[in-house]
């Protein structure tokens, strides 16, 4: 439907709700809870008409912005996307009402509760709408990012964290992204309160996940409140959350000793690769191998050091290299396990997945160091993972995504061979707090709240002083989920605990920092205010942190990438101007976009249908990268049943 058609129709409906409680009032049993109703009804119409401007504005030139007419996507569209299914609720359920509001069973206060919590939600979309303005009349012609230094991204940060959050946590949770994964998404924020709660209690890990079990009640049955502590747990607590430990097939530690790697344009001659020395001198690094798939049992006996061995099939011709997530300061290789497993099974080659240290106890370079020499030691022992290495392939996601990139640019810098491509999920590749339109999507979204521990980068708490890592939280039944978050870098942890801290309560701004709003409009704020001030650093700024700050000299002769990104994450723009970077270059790069899933979908694979589509779209990059034929699709629902 046509967006002047979609309100219009929500203007219609709106009066048909309004119209059919003006019929009943008279005769209703709770005339307060129908005249708040009413009011919430007349509100949604006035930010409709409001609204559909701007979207006017936004869909007349937000393809502008896209990678190619084939790939329709960027930050804009995702904000016209995420009005629109907020607006097609409010519509399903206004309808409802003004069918059955006279009826005995009509729970008025529940209905009013479903539209208020809507209707503020609006609100904050109306107003993530206009500061987006700003940035399309900032931005020059098809920029997604400000070109220039300036106060625009501060100004944005002080305004984006005033605004009230708590009604995208509650009844509004997730009802942008796909409904199959909106039980997960409920069950992950009810977890976060529940043990934010009990944390600091002094109880084990074990004892933390029973009280945690028996607080989520109230969580369950009061949406507000569940949204309320949300808010305020990502805006004051320092919580951090790791992955389970699962099972792996082998655990290498790579020795600290140089490397000698032919050169990529002479083999005859050779350079020398270093061990990792960034902070902590010379190191170890750790490595879990999922060794041929879960089916070659049968070969000749293979030695590893520590005196491991197992028997192999023939050696793969293919090797897969993989960087984890986690914002480059949390997980493991372990907490990725679930699509590597499959993935290894699917293409019945060798992965090797990297543990890096993490910041901020190991801030940049080191992360970047240590996945190079791993890229390194991996070429040269091709033989003891079960490849020949005549296809490598480097995978990774979010912060292992700008890895894999990274790693590119460090082997061409160092004359070593590159990978023969590079798939990358949803990367991050610009780490400075500039503004974009698709990063203010962090103001909705559970999985990657905007926090003051957090800011708009994943490389905020480089400089920080520790993390605080609760690796015994949920031992119990509830821990299944850990994996498929990714906690951002935190500032202390010595702070209160949630029972013990009390938000910081202030009165509301008389008006907002930045002055773009009709006078008519105040977008909703947040009691929980917070000190934030965006870092000023020249690390962001580093090619070999924010790839796509890279002069084209460091870019050119990557090899092809292929990035997968989701139209409804925060870091779309980041995928979107990358991509257009590199083709700009004539270097070889693709950009594949799913719809309705979140930042993080490949850890959520076996979740949901389009989640398993999605990975299914990485597999396929990096067939192409191997130069794989596909199996029949008998054979790939077989493997995945």
């Amino acid at each position: 439907m046509d967006h002047k058609d979609v309100f219009a129709t929500l203007q219609l409906v709106c009066s048909d709700v309004i119209l059919a409680l003006n019929g009943c009032r008279s005769s209703s049993s709770n005339a307060g809870a129908t005249d708040r109703l009413l009011g919430v009804m007349r509100q949604i119409q006035e930010h409709g008409r409001a609204v559909e401007p701007l979207i006017t504005g936004f869909t007349a030139v937000y393809h502008h912005f896209d990678l190619d007419a084939q790939t329709p996507a960027n930050g804009y569209r995702t904000l016209v996307k995420v009005v629109h299914s907020c607006v097609a609720y409010i519509l399903q359920k206004a309808r409802y009402i003004a069918s059955n509001c006279a009826g005995a069973f009509f729970r008025m206060d529940h209905n009013v509760s479903e539209m208020e919590a809507y209707c503020s939600a609006l609100c904050q979309l109306r107003a993530l709408l206009y500061l987006a303005k700003i940035i399309l009349n900032d931005n020059p012609h098809g920029q997604l990012y400000p070109q220039e230094e300036g106060g625009l991204s501060e100004r944005f940060v002080q305004e984006y964290i005033s605004m009230h959050k708590a009604c995208f946590y509650g009844r509004c949770l997730g009802f942008q992204f796909s409904p199959s994964l909106r039980p997960f998404l409920q069950t992950v924020v009810i977890s976060m309160v529940s043990f934010g709660e009990n944390y600091k209690k002094q109880q084990t890990g074990l004892g933390i996940a029973a009280l945690s079990f028996f607080t989520s009640g109230k969580y369950v049955v009061d949406p507000e409140l569940r949204g309320t502590e949300f808010e305020r747990i990502t805006q004051n607590l320092d919580l951090q959350i790791t992955s389970t430990v699962v099972q792996v097939n082998v655990m290498l530690t790579i020795p600290a000793l140089s490397l000698s790697l032919p050169l990529a344009s002479d083999p005859s001659l050779s350079v020398s690769v270093s061990p990792p020395v960034a902070h902590s001198g010379p190191g170890p690094v750790k490595d879990s191998a999922e060794l041929f798939g879960l089916s070659r049992q049968e070969g000749p006996q293979l030695s590893l050091p520590g005196g491991f061995s197992r028997h192999t099939a023939p050696l793969s011709p293919c090797l897969l290299i993989h960087f984890h997530g986690g914002g480059f300061v949390a997980q493991t290789s372990k907490s990725h396990e679930n699509y590597l497993k499959s993935w290894s099974k699917d293409m019945n080659v060798p992965i090797l997945s990297v543990d890096y240290s993490l910041a901020p106890e190991a801030p940049f370079p080191r992360a970047l160091e240590e996945c190079f020499y791993a890229y390194c030691w991996a070429l040269k022992n091709c033989h003891l993972l079960g490849s020949t290495a005549e296809r490598v392939c480097l995978v990774g996601d979010s912060a292992g995504g700008n890895l894999c990139i990274t790693v590119s640019m460090r082997a061409m810098s160092h004359g070593v061979r590159v990978p023969d491509g590079i798939v990358a999920a949803y990367p991050a590749t610009l780490l400075t707090t500039d503004a974009s339109p698709s990063r203010l999507l962090t103001l909705i979204d559970p999985l990657l709240p905007l926090s003051p521990a957090q800011q708009f980068d994943t490389l905020a708490a480089l400089g920080q002083d520790t993390v605080k890592m609760l690796s015994n939280f949920a031992q119990g039944a509830t821990n299944w989920f850990q994996t498929l978050l990714e906690p951002k870098a935190t500032t202390s942890s010595n702070g209160p605990s949630p029972s013990e801290e009390k938000p910081q309560v202030q009165e509301y701004p008389e008006s907002p920092q930045v002055q773009e709003y009709p006078e008519n409009f105040e977008p909703l704020r947040s009691r929980c205010l917070v000190d934030m001030r965006t870092p000023c650093t020249p690390i962001m700024k580093n090619p070999f942190v924010s790839p796509l700050l890279s002069s084209d000299s460091l870019l050119k002769g990557l090899p092809p990438v292929h990035i997968v990104a989701s139209a409804l994450d925060a870091l779309l723009d980041d995928s979107v101007m990358f991509a257009k970077k590199l083709r700009n270059m004539n270097q070889p790069v693709t950009l594949t976009v799913v719809e309705d899933l979140p930042h993080g979908f490949l850890s959520l694979l076996q979740l949901s249908k389009e989640t398993q589509e999605a990975s299914d779209i990485c597999v396929k990059r990096i067939r192409e990268v191997f130069q794989q034929e596909e199996p029949p699709a008998d054979q790939r629902q077989a493997g995945s049943s």
